[in-house]
């Protein structure tokens, strides 16, 4: 009878014999060992987070992601969702370098008190509080001017207009627009810069007609109307191509209709209003 032998080699006797590497076999086990429930679970919110990432265009990194699988039910901590992220290398789009846009405020009309700050202290609805701005569009067929009209209690745009050019009639049809979606009651706030779109005859009759009270911010001080800056600064990071320059003004228009009709107003969460989108918050209200 032949005595069986029993011979022990340590992992890294083995490896050593077969030249491979102690991390690469741990690296194979790990792959072909079945899956534990947090591995499992794992996959399932990676599929999650995917989904949601190719819903938002890229437009969400690992907090905003995080606060939508919380609102669909799942008790996850957000450095887990980040990890996640991470290891499929999912990343959000990088805005730029915040550059106010410069308007032209050398002219000799009158300018508006800034009372923003004192009418946002008893600020507690929509209806009450209108911030307004104008920027530039880039395409390659030249620039096109945004005028935009927010609510700044739900931060919704309710009022906007896309042209190539910057007369006054620009933030008048947006303004329109703002009315054809809103019922007035009472004194109505209309905050912006000192640019002579705002000041000029035609705009401040306009406003007037209507009962709204114009506040204009400091000179100089474009940080006054910090909220309609962020929403620009997030339409340039969010609804801009690559490269940042639109093939032609067609399309700027079609995707910047996309973004704010669309996503920005009905998608889009925010911190400042318990991360919910605009539209969802002005609903809660009613309830």
């Amino acid at each position: 009878m032949i005595n069986k032998l029993s011979v022990r080699f340590s992992i890294a006797e083995i490896c050593d014999c077969l030249n491979v590497s102690r991390s690469g076999y741990y690296s194979y086990q790990l792959r072909n060992k079945h899956p534990g429930k947090r591995e499992i679970a794992n996959r399932k919110l990676t599929i999650k987070i995917n989904a949601l990432y190719v819903e938002h265009k890229r437009r969400y990194g690992s907090p905003k992601i995080t606060q939508c699988l919380r609102k669909d039910g799942e008790n996850i901590n957000h450095k887990r969702v980040e990890r996640l992220m991470r290891t499929q290398g999912l990343y959000a789009r990088r805005k730029k370098r915040f550059k106010p846009a410069t308007t032209n405020s050398r002219h000799i009309n009158p300018i508006a008190p800034n009372l923003l700050p004192q009418y946002k202290e008893k600020l507690s609805g929509i209806n009450q509080i209108w911030v307004s701005d104008i920027t530039y569009i880039p395409t390659k067929q030249g620039f096109l001017y945004l005028s935009a009209i927010m609510d700044l209690f739900s931060r919704r745009l309710i009022g906007w207009r896309c042209t190539d050019h910057l007369k006054s009639s620009l933030i008048i049809d947006a303004f329109r627009m703002a009315l054809g979606k809103r019922k007035l009651s009472g004194n109505i706030l209309l905050h912006s810069d000192r640019g002579i779109q705002y000041a000029s005859n035609e705009s401040r009759a306009f406003l007037q007609k209507y009962n709204v009270q114009s506040s204009m911010s400091r000179k100089g001080n474009c940080y006054d109307n910090a909220a309609m800056e962020s929403f620009f600064s997030l339409l340039k990071a969010e609804a801009l191509p690559e490269g940042g320059v639109f093939i032609n003004k067609d399309i700027a228009k079609t995707e910047l209709f996309e973004y704010i009709e669309c996503y920005y107003n009905r998608k889009r969460i925010h911190s400042s209003i318990g991360y919910d989108s605009p539209v969802e918050f002005e609903q809660s209200l009613v309830k």
